[in-house]
């Protein structure tokens, strides 16, 4: 019987030359189903799909360089510091990144460019909030292939078993420890699916929903960081992400609340005639009736064609197509 969970043998594959690693799968899974989530949702609302995509892939790229950012600050000892190699910062794919800094790179740039379209960023924001924390659940397995960020040890029958190189200095005797990849990964899934709850119960909008994703991350991370074992900078008794994401709940609980009281209701609902997404649609379906008269127009063309050709015939055969007069 299994008393434990495994951890994978390796978290790199290759094809040829081409090095195929788990935890930038992870990431990059997570990411196109948050956008394909947020698409849907953006389109229902009457929202343009085509400025969706557009700040989309600039707030990712933007969002991914800013966890790397944040990552080097709060671990800056294992570049900058004694045995450290500076530009191993650049080495992403060993893992390292830190999702507040993700988180406000991401929705910094997407607020600029809300500015530029024109689009309310807090209904954005909203849209976003939910598929966002199934992204950073799912991006969560790449701790899982990389052996890392994990708890303290545990003989629990979940537990996680580490391989001895990837042993936090000082645990070396552990062999299993406390899966925190896996609570934080229960968590955000979780968490998304109270976010759409709450949404329709308690009719949430013009960005309260995007406060409360801020809340419910924040109070499962700041518990999780609580039995993580990985080195990381301590003050006055909490580790750096701790406080980070105390800073960050702090700031939700006081957005939701102003927005509570300042911005009530849901978010409006675009009627689809506003929207490129719904001129595109009049326009395929202008195009389809086009093309349907034209069948039809050479349906009719074609069946008095054949009646003129009939008549002709009966004439030649001395047969009279004339209707008799009445009596």
């Amino acid at each position: 019987m299994l008393l434990f969970l495994p951890s994978p043998s390796t978290g790199v594959w290759h094809l040829g030359p081409i090095p195929i690693r788990g935890y930038a799968l992870s990431i990059m899974t997570g990411i196109v189903i948050a956008c394909i989530i947020a698409w849907r949702r953006w389109r229902r609302w009457g929202g343009d799909t085509n400025q969706l995509e557009n700040i989309a892939l600039i707030s990712i790229i933007i969002g991914i360089i800013g966890a790397r950012v944040y990552w080097i600050i709060i671990e800056w000892q294992m570049y900058f510091g004694p045995g450290g190699v500076w530009y191993h910062m650049f080495f992403i794919w060993e893992g390292g990144l830190g999702i507040w800094g993700a988180i406000t790179g991401g929705f910094l740039t997407a607020w600029l460019l809300c500015r530029k379209y024109h689009i309310r960023f807090l209904r954005l924001a909203d849209c976003i909030a939910p598929a966002f924390l199934i992204a950073q659940g799912v991006g969560r397995l790449g701790n899982w292939w990389n052996q890392e960020v994990y708890g303290k040890p545990s003989t629990l029958p979940w537990a996680l078993e580490i391989a001895p190189a990837h042993r936090v200095p000082g645990y070396e005797q552990y062999a299993t420890f406390q899966p925190t990849f896996l609570y934080e990964m229960i968590w955000d899934f979780a968490g998304a699916g109270f976010l759409f709850w709450a949404e329709k119960k308690w009719k949430l909008g013009r960005g309260k929903l995007f406060a409360l994703y801020i809340i419910t991350y924040a109070t499962g991370r700041f518990l999780i960081e609580l039995i993580r074992i990985d080195p990381v900078e301590v003050i006055w008794g909490l580790r750096v992400n701790s406080w980070a994401t105390m800073i960050g709940g702090i700031v939700g609980i006081i957005l939701f609340c102003w927005l509570l009281k300042n911005r009530p209701g849901p978010n409006e609902i675009l009627p689809l005639a506003s929207t490129k997404d719904a001129a595109d649609a009049v326009k395929e379906a202008a195009k389809d009736a086009q093309v349907s008269s034209k069948d039809d127009g050479a349906d009719t063309d074609a069946e008095t064609k054949e009646s003129a050709e009939a008549e002709d015939e009966a004439d030649s055969a001395g047969v009279s197509t004339a209707k008799p007069s009445a009596p």
